[in-house]
């Protein structure tokens, strides 16, 4: 099969060296001149409008899948290219939108006549070696004609990659995933906090990361990467401890809020993310503050 990438960072890039390699045709477009002609290197198709990628595609129906960011850029990605599209051509996000402007996107392909695909994408930057896990939403029929490109971007044709439900499924299958991660990657850190923390033991970090990576019932890829990082620099010392969100993290707690399902772990993981980006930290300082006043308790003076 043979389809448009648009967007060309680092995972767009590495999923259409994974297509290629599959015997798929990948003709790709990036807003900078100097990714399409990076990727082009590889193998990819360049194109330096989403004219010129449109254009570039032999078979009908034309199949566009989108890796942009998330809001403002991913609507008017997909605008631009409905207006290039003919009826019964599809377009796919594979970005990490809101399920609720997919359901939108959706509606509006769908005047149009042009199908609509929502691909929840997990896998990072090691997706080019191991596969990506693929949450697919949209109509099924439509999901089960592009089967070829999932299959070849799966870690295998029937491992990691599923038909979930209706259009907006698929992102919100993936914001979950998102939510239970951030929940996963604060038992971690903490957990290695407090092992450091033990001074007296003067434990390894990185054995104990590789210890818990066979048999163990906290096993898991992220643990994986956690052993990697330790083994780079056991003290992080290079890393300022400064936590950024994509998004997903966010909408995860405001869907618990809405349908009244209690996700206490992942709400503080979110917290515990914001509260890493305060310098200024006036919470704590006031906290230090009413402990002096009520208590006389003693207080640290800024230098």
């Amino acid at each position: 099969m043979e389809l448009a990438l648009i967007g060309l960072g680092k995972m767009g890039s590495n999923m259409a060296l994974r297509l290629m390699r599959g015997g798929h045709r990948v003709v790709g477009f990036d807003r900078s001149p100097a990714s399409v002609d990076s990727a082009a290197q590889t193998g990819v198709i360049g194109a330096h409008t989403l004219e010129e990628a449109i254009g570039k595609l032999t078979q009908t129906p034309k199949v566009v899948w989108i890796m942009v960011p998330s809001g403002a850029p991913t609507t008017e990605t997909i605008e631009k290219i409905a207006s290039l599209l003919q009826k019964g051509d599809v377009v796919i996000d594979g970005g990490n939108s809101n399920y609720k402007d997919t359901i939108k996107h959706a509606e509006t392909l769908s005047a149009q006549g042009i199908d609509f695909v929502d691909c929840g994408t997990s896998g990072g930057v090691w997706g080019l070696k191991e596969g990506y896990s693929l949450m697919i939403g949209g109509k099924q029929e439509v999901v089960e004609a592009l089967a070829p490109i999932f299959e070849t971007l799966a870690p295998a044709k029937d491992k990691g990659w599923g038909y979930v439900g209706p259009h907006g499924s698929g992102h919100y299958v993936k914001m979950i995933h998102n939510g239970i991660e951030y929940g996963m990657m604060q038992a971690y850190a903490e957990g290695f906090g407090i092992l450091k923390g033990k001074k007296e033991f003067d434990l390894d970090l990185a054995q104990i990361s590789h210890i818990w990576q066979y048999g163990s019932v906290v096993r898991s890829w992220l643990l994986d990467l956690a052993a990697n990082a330790l083994d780079e620099d056991a003290d992080l010392k290079e890393i300022k401890p400064w936590v950024a969100d994509s998004g997903e993290g966010r909408w995860t707690v405001f869907e618990s809020i809405d349908l009244d399902v209690p996700a206490p772990i992942i709400t503080l993981a979110l917290q515990m993310r914001f509260a890493s980006r305060d310098e200024e930290n006036y919470p704590a300082r006031m906290l230090a503050a009413l402990r002096n006043q009520f208590g006389g308790h003693a207080i640290k003076k800024e230098d």
